[in-house]
């Protein structure tokens, strides 16, 4: 249905629809991005196609032809540069109610066996980081451990973090309702502290993998002996074992992994994220 015409151009319902659309994506990319190294990057690129349309309609031949190089591969300069936040999007798109009707998440089954085993971990003195798989697969994470694909078991974890334990460094990896691995490596947060409170390694890489996935890691300090949950690469302190248990249950759930999505197109800065967060 046409509704109006600008010179020869024609503007229909769709036409406005299909604006509306892509200016709703251009500025949800922009607030998740203001702030950020990667928004920097961002207006350099659109700089560069801005100063390329700007040769072309001046009839600047030379300085067009060097730009129009540059925007050739904008498509892929964007993919390599963002490709942390990409498959960040991607993993948290997984999540949604939409992709939920054709992949099957499991549940917190296990969230007894796994609060109980911290807390008696807690209760040792000891250290753990135990990681939760939610949608996206953590296969590189879990390959670079020791297998174990083992039933979830409380004793079997406590053994696990045991500090003579050979697999008690690293992280134990949790996938549909199994202990896949354990002695595993994940990628540390650039996060080293919250608010003036300088976080370890294990902290660190509690967080990381929340950066990087949609999973959640349960992580038991050395130092502190406390216990705290990862999740959105956001740090929360559990205050004894019902709220470990809350907060593991309501993350778990599927309201806590459909509203992920929302999250990262709401939020406006990572310092603003830390802001709202309770820190440890």
């Amino acid at each position: 249905m046409e509704l109006f015409n600008i010179g020869f151009l024609k503007v229909t319902l769709i036409d406005i629809i299909d604006i509306l659309i892509i200016t709703l994506i251009f500025y949800k990319l922009y607030k998740l991005m203001r702030g950020t190294i990667a928004f920097q990057i961002f207006v350099a690129l659109l700089l560069i196609i801005g100063f390329s349309l700007l040769a072309q309609v001046l009839n600047l031949q030379a300085v067009g032809w060097l730009l129009s190089r540059l925007t050739e591969i904008w498509v892929i300069a964007f993919i390599i540069l963002f490709q942390p936040e990409l498959r960040r999007l991607l993993s948290i798109i997984g999540t949604t109610r939409l992709a939920r009707m054709f992949l099957k998440i499991d549940i917190n089954e296990n969230v007894s066996e796994v609060t109980d085993a911290c807390i008696e971990i807690q209760k040792n003195g000891w250290g753990s980081l135990i990681v939760i798989t939610r949608n996206a697969g953590l296969s590189n994470i879990i390959e670079n451990g020791e297998l174990l694909r083992s039933n979830i078991n409380k004793e079997l974890l406590i053994s696990i973090f045991n500090p003579k334990s050979p697999l008690h460094d690293g992280a134990v990896v949790i996938n549909n309702s199994r202990i896949e691995a354990a002695r595993c490596t994940l990628p540390l947060s650039e996060t080293k502290a919250f608010e003036g409170k300088k976080l370890g390694t294990r902290h660190r890489a509690g967080i990381g993998i929340t950066e990087e996935s949609d999973a959640v890691s349960v992580i038991v300090s050395e130092e502190s002996q406390e216990i705290s949950i990862a999740e959105e690469g956001r740090l929360y302190k559990c205050l004894n074992q019902e709220d470990l248990v809350n907060k593991l249950k309501e993350a778990m759930s599927f309201e806590g992994v459909s509203k992920s999505i929302k999250n990262i197109l709401d939020v406006k800065k990572t310092g603003e994220k830390k802001k709202t967060s309770t820190h440890v």
